[in-house]
């Protein structure tokens, strides 16, 4: 078994620090809101204070935190990763996060003899749950399948894309993916209750044929359970979209669907529902997310 560090215990990385910890390994943790590893220390986790701290003894070293600046803080802060002596160590960020971020960290683990893979997820929290999260992976052969065993226990699909900075750009190809199914969802539900057809029979027949997307078959059922807890931030979906969107422009590439679905977030955003999850999109038509009368 291995001694694992895992950094960032919120919706996500909690359930899976949780699959690692089931695996027997051995596991120490940090999150910036100390009683959101209370949990996973009541099954046997080690709580540590810093980032620093957490990597010490580390073999393999895990992040999965909000924002580009939170990764970059964790990793080159004041008591962040890179202050350990890292030499063999295997350092995994599995946030989503920019492409040229997972390269610098890339670099600076090769200088001090560490490994380091991007390993963004999809799936949400169901997917975090049921250890069934697509796992995009840049990086090296070599540190990819030392890491394999551990992916298998957090997810199912799960490939290595290329070098540092692929898993990233795979992730950005996923969200540009998502937030077309995500207006989408939104879109036909709004139309299908004005034009009063009965919403179950909608969804199940819907689901059974070319408009079936995953975001149809987990999101819409919470959305008429009124359930927008977040399996993934509306906050953090904005996050993600202004990542591909910018690296769209540094392509060359105009993606229009993109902008609109970000811009959609934004007004949702603004309108205070940034800590929903993304299925409140929805709320731009219903109010409150409550099916007109």
């Amino acid at each position: 078994m291995s001694k694992i560090a895992f950094i960032g215990t919120g919706v996500m990385g909690a359930a899976m620090a949780g699959h690692l910890l089931d695996a027997g390994h051995e596991l120490t943790v940090y999150n910036r809101t100390k009683s959101k590893t209370d949990a996973l220390v009541a099954r046997g986790a080690v709580y540590a204070e810093t980032p620093q701290a957490a990597a010490t003894a580390a073999d393999f070293v895990i992040t999965i935190v909000g924002y580009p600046k939170d990764v970059r803080e964790v990793y080159f802060g004041e008591v962040g990763i890179f202050q350990n002596d890292l030499s063999g160590k295997i350092l995994i960020d599995m946030t989503t996060t920019e492409p040229t971020l997972a390269k610098e960290i890339y670099e600076k683990a090769q200088k001090v003899g560490a490994q380091a893979l991007d390993a963004p997820v999809s799936g949400g929290d169901l997917g975090a749950k049921n250890g069934t999260l697509t796992i995009m992976v840049g990086g090296d052969d070599a540190a990819f399948q030392k890491a394999l065993p551990l992916f298998e226990k957090m997810g199912k699909t799960i490939m290595l894309q290329g070098s540092a900075g692929s898993g990233q750009h795979t992730k950005m190809a996923n969200q540009i993916g998502i937030a077309g199914t995500m207006t989408a969802m939104s879109e036909l539900m709004v139309y299908a209750d004005k034009a009063g057809l009965d919403m179950e029979k909608v969804l199940v027949t819907l689901g059974g044929g070319g408009a079936s997307t995953w975001s149809l078959t987990n999101y819409a059922p919470r959305i008429l359970k009124e359930d927008y807890s977040p399996g993934f931030f509306v906050k953090h979906f904005i996050k993600d979209l202004g990542i591909a969107l910018a690296e769209a422009e540094k392509m060359g590439l105009e993606l229009p669907a993109t902008a609109g679905a970000k811009k959609l977030y934004d007004q949702l955003a603004d309108k205070g529902f940034e800590n929903d999850g993304t299925q409140a999109l929805i709320k731009l038509w219903w109010q409150d997310g409550a099916r007109p009368k």
